[in-house]
C-alpha cells in the first residue's frame, strides 16, 4: 500500500478517538485477513472525515465479483454465521444490503450504493486506522458524490457539514 493512500487519524489531533465495538473490530479484521475488497462508507466514513454524528450502524461496501463473494461467505462463517443462515446468492437483485444485528451495533454489507461505482471508489480509497485496525475507506470526494446522489436529507446534511469542515 503506497504512503499516499494511508491516512492515520486520531494521532493527537482534536478529533475524538473513534472506537469500534468488539464485533465491528472482529468483522473488519476478518475482512482484512481474508483479503476481501471492501470500503467503509456511511456514518463511520463521515466521522473519519471530520463530522462526527450518531449512527445506528456500520456500513461496508463490497466488490461483488465471484472470488470476493466466496471470501465474504468464508468471513461470515468465521464471524459466526453458518452457511445455511446466509442467502444464496448473497446479493440477489433487487436486494443490495445484508443487515445483521440491531442498532447501534448493526452491520450492513452493501453490494451497491448511489452515484458511484465500486471499482472507481476502490481505486481512490484511503486507508485509515480505527481503533488499531487499518481500514480501506471511501475517498472524501466519492463519499460526497454518494451522499449527494441518495436524495436523503441526512446525507445532504452530511455533505454540507463535510464541506464546512474542509474550508
Amino acid at each position: 500500500m503506497s504512503a499516499s493512500k494511508v491516512l492515520n487519524i486520531c494521532d493527537g489531533g482534536s478529533m475524538a478517538m473513534l472506537r469500534l465495538t468488539p464485533d465491528f473490530k472482529e468483522f473488519l479484521s476478518l475482512l482484512n485477513s481474508a483479503g476481501i475488497e471492501y470500503l467503509l462508507i456511511g456514518g463511520y466514513a463521515v466521522a473519519l472525515y471530520g463530522h462526527v454524528r450518531p449512527t445506528k450502524d456500520m456500513d461496508v461496501w463490497v466488490a461483488t465479483n465471484e472470488t470476493n463473494l466466496r471470501l465474504l461467505v468464508e468471513a461470515f462463517e468465521k464471524f459466526g454465521f453458518g452457511k445455511n443462515s446466509l442467502p444464496d446468492p448473497l446479493f440477489k437483485p433487487p436486494q443490495t444490503v445484508l443487515r445483521m444485528g440491531v442498532p447501534p451495533n448493526r452491520l450492513e454489507v452493501l453490494s451497491e450504493i448511489a452515484g458511484v461505482r465500486f471499482a472507481d471508489c476502490y481505486e481512490h480509497r484511503q486507508y485509515m486506522t480505527i481503533d488499531g485496525v487499518s481500514v480501506p475507506v471511501i475517498s472524501l470526494d466519492d463519499l460526497k458524490k454518494n451522499k449527494s446522489a441518495t436524495g436523503r436529507a441526512r446525507d445532504a446534511a452530511d455533505v454540507e457539514e463535510l464541506n464546512k469542515r474542509l474550508k
